[in-house]
């Protein structure tokens, strides 16, 4: 596989985890300009694991982990009672304020002679724990890949639990997900927190791939592109928020063609799809009319029409 097809699998490996943040924020009712804070600070925290505290990489994921879902509880708290675009305007606030205290966060030792950590609006350089180990740009992309992988699963398992029924409930009709005997505003503290963990696994995964962060990679346009990925792919499965990234990232700018125009071209695709499928290509509907079409008997076999 060449260089160029590595790099576009692991952008969107990458950009996955922060599209099923935002995925898991509209099920449950609540649309966020602001997950790529709760990125930036899981590049960070594992960043500093790393570079700075010799974590192994797997220990310094899970502290970027609880940095952002605890930065998201915080986030979360003064603002889960707000609905519709207040939320959305309070997100996108918090997550700029996050922004700028990482242009004037400094935090550096000395490591090896060099001094190592984030320095303000210069960035965070010598995040090299995937170099110094020698491992390889294909066996990065299968590590982003496997820890997706088991993500993705551990998701649709919940989806399928009564917990993600409940948080559909909510998502739908807050009101009579209370009477029913939900808690909502737990519940969707609980969400919150899990979509910042998720986002700041994929902001860990891509500080040590590009091995520098700075605070301008985490502004808006990832917090709408992320948004936008899972309202295209749509909001009746988690494999929606990977359609959207595999559109985008994957086919648009993947591809040599219109990759010049690819903010013109996914701007459009998500404006008519937003007025067409407001829920995106794989909405509820879609995902259950291809669930029964899966169980539908085949002829000749049991249950089935009779075969000749």
């Amino acid at each position: 596989m060449d260089a160029y097809a590595v790099g576009v699998l692991t952008n969107m490996g990458l950009f996955a985890f922060v599209a099923l943040s935002a995925y898991l924020l509209l099920v449950a009712g609540e649309m966020s300009f602001g997950q790529q804070a709760f990125f930036g600070v899981g590049a960070y925290a594992a960043g500093v694991g790393t570079a700075l505290w010799a974590l192994p990489l797997w220990l310094a994921l899970l502290l970027g982990m609880a940095v952002g879902a605890g930065t998201a509880l915080l986030v979360g708290l003064p603002t889960v009672r707000l609905r519709g675009l207040y939320f959305a305007m309070a997100t996108l606030a918090a997550a700029e304020m996050v922004r700028i205290f990482f242009e004037v966060f400094r935090y550096r030792r000395e490591v090896a002679g060099r001094l190592v950590g984030p320095d303000g609006t210069q960035g965070f350089q010598e995040i090299r724990w995937v170099f110094e180990r020698g491992i390889e740009p294909l066996g990065y992309l299968g590590l982003i890949y496997a820890i997706l992988g088991l993500l993705v699963l551990g998701l649709v398992l919940l989806e399928r639990a009564p917990l993600g029924v409940a948080v559909r409930m909510v998502g739908e009709d807050p009101e009579l997900a209370a009477v029913l005997g939900v808690d909502v505003t737990r519940l969707k503290l609980g969400v919150a927190a899990a979509a910042g963990a998720v986002a700041a696994l994929g902001g860990g995964l891509y500080a040590h791939h590009n091995t520098y962060v700075e605070p301008r990679n985490f502004d808006i346009m990832l917090g709408v592109h992320s948004l936008a990925y899972a309202l295209v792919g749509g909001l009746g499965t988690v494999m929606g928020p990977l359609l959207g990234v595999g559109l985008d990232v994957g086919l648009l700018e993947g591809s040599r063609v219109v990759r010049g125009y690819r903010m013109i071209v996914f701007g459009g695709l998500v404006a008519l799809l937003l007025l067409v499928r407001p829920r995106g290509l794989l909405d509820e509907a879609t995902v259950h009319r291809l669930g029964r079409l899966r169980r539908r008997p085949r002829p000749g076999v049991p249950g089935g029409a009779p075969a000749g």
